[in-house]
């Protein structure tokens, strides 16, 4: 059956026409952000004490310029970094897993959602695509749902449906999404993922997110078997791994036989892999992101990047000292995960320093104001470009010796001397 959607279409500024101040609404992100409804709704001048609840968003940001508007961030892009440290928008700090609770629950009651979504099927059923994350929560919970239905939004499988009759005003797009160019890995990069893969068995769940470390990562494990995935999001590098056999499900327990994610972000390579595929599966995040359903799947390797570590094993992986850079996420959903998984193996990996070395990522405390994302209780593998260590059940003096024999060269004598001084103990 034929459904005639498209004469119900509106102009963006039509579709946001139901904004009201004081409204919470909440802004799909990654390469499904809904931007011509964003333009439009930052077009408008009559509006006070709009709050804005998105992850984060690609594409341009234009409401920041509104003062109408507030941007609260629930994980902070690049476009909305600024903004956070300038004060100008708001950051809550929150895991993954418990952003749809927020929104279900109405302890964030959303008055709107605005998504992108794929046209609808012969069923009039639409689909999330790339993003349902806390995307199902907010369009099953908000009292309006505003869309921008895009013919080139992939129709992906799993808890994506979204009825056209739940759309209360749409506008009707044919554009490209929003595509995040594949980070190049540097020699760091290569030799973190290297040693990075040489965790990975045979039968491993992976979780890996963005960047250059997962990336070389996922270079190196073209000679694995029987991988499985069980992850947030997944990018263009693993495409190759999924067609060439090497990621085939088939020894997970939740969900075999599938990929499981809840969005991805990558070039339209990935976005035509996922269309219409059924061994590819979008779940909520408070599904992909539950501990114990991480820790039913066998050998799960969970790959995650700091900015910081300190000599005891605390993790900042949020911000620079008092500076937000990005947000909680789902690292500890998935290192307490992997860490309770039969053979898993959890990983913080990143670079040895930052800026050109002048700085060591390993540091002997974190600085002040940085948020800790992973505790010292459950760390497990830290990885630099200098080696691999497990700090689990290790001592405090223990700690601090492995963490050392990790970090760049140039900075081991330093922190050697800062261990001697607050632990009153030599280190070799």
């Amino acid at each position: 059956m034929t459904i005639d959607w498209r004469s119900r279409a509106m102009t963006p500024a039509e579709a946001v026409a139901g904004v009201r101040s004081g409204m919470r609404v909440f802004v799909q992100g990654a390469a499904a952000t809904p931007t011509p409804l964003l333009a439009a709704l930052a077009e408008r001048r009559d509006l006070e004490g709009v709050r804005l609840y998105h992850m984060h968003t690609e594409g341009p940001a234009p409401w920041l310029g509104n003062p109408g508007l507030r941007s609260v961030s629930l994980f902070t892009g690049a476009a909305v970094r600024a903004a956070v440290q300038d004060g100008d928008a708001d950051f809550i700090p929150v895991f993954l897993s418990d952003i749809p609770r927020l929104f279900a629950s109405r302890q964030v009651p959303l008055d709107i959602a605005v998504v992108q979504v794929s046209p609808p099927d012969r069923h009039g059923l639409c689909s999330l695509g790339t993003s349902v994350d806390a995307t199902r929560a907010a369009v099953d919970s908000a009292t309006l749902v505003v869309a921008e239905i895009n013919r080139r939004m992939p129709r992906t499988h799993g808890r994506t449906a979204l009825p056209l009759d739940r759309i209360d005003a749409f506008v009707a797009t044919d554009r490209p999404l929003h595509e995040h160019a594949m980070p190049v890995p540097g020699p760091v990069e290569a030799r973190i993922g290297e040693l990075v893969a040489g965790l990975v068995p045979d039968g491993a769940t992976l979780q890996m997110g963005i960047g250059a470390i997962p990336e070389a990562t996922l270079e190196r494990l073209g000679d694995r078997v029987d991988l499985g995935v069980h992850t947030e999001m997944f990018s263009d590098r693993l495409v190759p791994l999924i067609e060439g056999g090497v990621v085939t499900n088939r020894f997970k327990q939740v969900h075999p036989g599938r990929t499981v994610t809840s969005f991805v972000a990558g070039t339209q390579r990935l976005f035509d892999f996922v269309d219409d595929n059924p061994l590819v599966e979008f779940h909520p995040a408070d599904r992909t992101n539950d501990t114990q359903l991480i820790a039913r799947n066998p050998r799960v390797v969970a790959i995650n990047s700091a900015i910081q570590v300190d000599l005891t094993g605390q993790v900042c992986a949020d911000s620079i000292g008092h500076r937000i850079f990005s947000g909680i996420g789902g690292q500890m959903d998935f290192i307490r995960g992997a860490a309770r998984s039969e053979g898993g193996v959890p990983v913080i990996a990143l670079p040895s320093t930052a800026k050109g070395g002048a700085v060591s990522r390993i540091a002997p405390e974190l600085a002040p104001g940085a948020g800790v994302v992973t505790t010292r209780g459950h760390v497990h593998w830290v990885v630099t470009e200098y080696g691999a260590v497990n700090l689990h059940g290790r001592t405090l003096r223990e700690r601090g010796e492995a963490l050392i024999g990790i970090a760049h060269p140039d900075h081991r004598a330093e922190l050697g001397r800062f261990l001697r001084a607050v632990r009153s103990y030599p280190v070799a």
